[in-house]
């Protein structure tokens, strides 16, 4: 965890136990005795987070709290107290804080709720970062945009690469960005101003597949009016883009392997070949050593065109990567839908990183267009993304203690959400804070319906 923790106490020992037992646990911590010299400390020097003591003379701890929100709204307060109740909770919440620990303090603890604090103000300074940035890729490749390591890794290997003219596989689950990296390659390669040609080997069966690869002469068949060229012939000097090629037919495998082997090719119907002299890079989202041990993959072709392997990682991996591939969705999307949408709400972006993105890229960019679509202000919230990453983060809460009973998922979370009600005595606005939603999603979430003992379906209870 890093950084600027402040300890506000009037009492000395106390002050100084939480500094030491801060500091043990790698946090930079200093202290002072008083809310007054507190705010004078926060005009001296950079603070992140104020550990205020609820009890002090002259201004205490809800007062202090008050006061950081008005003139040092970039800083978060944790009210220690001795009083548990809840109009403390709530007073402490209106306030300002961003947390309360009731006595007695475990460092622990304490610690805990320093690092969710100072995680908080991470992500509301990046978004912040982000909305500010414009909508160029972060880091690398001008078509791939990220700066974690694992894309750092697939960038350098196309920079390596791109001045060769060996056969590339690409591989990655579907929805990576393999094609971009691809059109990175050729971009960055000496081939940039030949033709790019992509192709989806899934997309048609063998005999039309065959036509689109190779061409036709007049006559091939009964269609073939003209004279047509393949998309081999149309590469030039370029870049193909062989992209799904586990779906390929065995009997194209074998005459993609000769392209590779001899270098020419022959249009459907034709007896001259053609010299080809363009690049192959193919991609699959298939393990392609399975595939060759199942008979499926041809095993010489594959050690024909994996001469070089670029692995794209799944988004998952990358979740440094999100919320910046997030936002340079959103700034595309908005252009292109004359939308004033220019940023993402802290609570949405803290459920875009929890969530897993299956889809990976593809959905995230999906999931911006929809959001833009949706928005009716200047910035995505809770309530424009789509239901299931809402109710994932939700799903990812871990329980203090091993529940006594085996519940559905729907049903810990119609538990949670009606809990964090309680604790704050009904109040809904300060619930869907607690909650990190809004108040329009907390309100969907009490009208879903939950199963009755009998089965029946009723309203969940306000």
């Amino acid at each position: 965890m890093n950084g600027s923790i402040l300890v506000v106490d009037d009492d000395f020992d106390t002050a100084s136990l939480f500094a030491d037992g801060l500091r043990r646990r790698g946090l930079n911590v200093s202290e002072v005795f008083s809310g007054k010299r507190c705010l004078q400390r926060l005009g001296e020097q950079h603070v992140d987070v104020v550990v205020t003591d609820m009890q002090m003379p002259e201004m205490n701890g809800i007062e202090l709290c008050d006061q950081i929100r008005e003139t040092h709204p970039d800083v978060l307060s944790i009210i220690v107290t001795g009083f548990g109740s809840m109009d403390t909770a709530i007073e402490a919440i209106r306030a300002g804080a961003y947390d309360f620990i009731t006595k007695p303090v475990k460092i622990d603890a304490l610690a805990i709720a320093i690092s969710r604090a100072l995680e908080h103000l991470t992500l509301k300074r990046e978004v912040l970062r982000l909305r500010n940035s414009g909508d160029a890729p972060a880091q690398g490749h001008s078509l791939i945009a990220g700066t974690s390591s694992a894309i750092k890794e697939t960038i350098e290997m196309v920079e390596r690469v791109a001045s060769s003219d060996a056969t590339v596989l690409i591989a990655g689950e579907s929805g990576t960005g393999k094609e971009l990296v691809a059109r990175a390659l050729h971009e960055a390669s000496s081939r940039r101003n030949e033709p790019f040609v992509a192709i989806n080997c899934a997309a048609m069966p063998a005999p039309l597949l065959e036509s689109e690869l190779f061409g036709h002469v007049r006559g091939a068949f009964t269609d073939a009016k003209v004279d047509r060229p393949g998309l081999f012939a149309q590469t030039k000097r370029g870049t193909l883009f062989l992209d799904e090629i586990a779906e390929m037919p065995l009997e194209m495998q074998a005459k993609l392997l000769r392209v590779l082997q001899e270098r020419v090719v022959r249009p459907v119907g034709s007896d001259v070949e053609q010299p080809f002299e363009g690049r192959i890079v193919a991609a699959t989202n298939r393990r392609l050593e399975q595939e060759v041990g199942e008979k499926r993959f041809r095993e010489d072709l594959f050690y024909r065109i994996n001469v070089v392997s670029i692995p794209v990682p799944p988004l998952r991996v990358r979740s440094g990567d999100i919320l910046s591939l997030a936002q340079l969705f959103l700034v595309r999307s908005a252009k292109r839908n004359n939308k004033d949408v220019v940023g993402i709400s802290p609570a949405a972006a803290r459920m875009l990183q929890a969530y897993d993105w299956p889809g990976n890229v593809r959905e995230l960019e999906n999931c911006m267009e929809r959001a833009v679509a949706l928005s009716r202000l200047d910035e995505i919230t809770v309530e424009e993304l789509p239901r299931k990453i809402q109710e994932h983060s939700t799903t990812r809460l871990v329980l203090g203690e091993t529940p006594p009973e085996m519940i559905t998922l729907a049903e810990m979370e119609r538990r949670y959400v009606h809990r964090v009600l309680d604790l704050v005595n009904g109040n809904k606005t300060h619930a869907a804070r607690v909650l990190g939603i809004d108040r329009r999603s907390l309100y969907r979430r009490l009208a879903v319906t939950v199963e009755t003992q009998d089965g029946a379906a009723e309203p969940a209870p306000e």
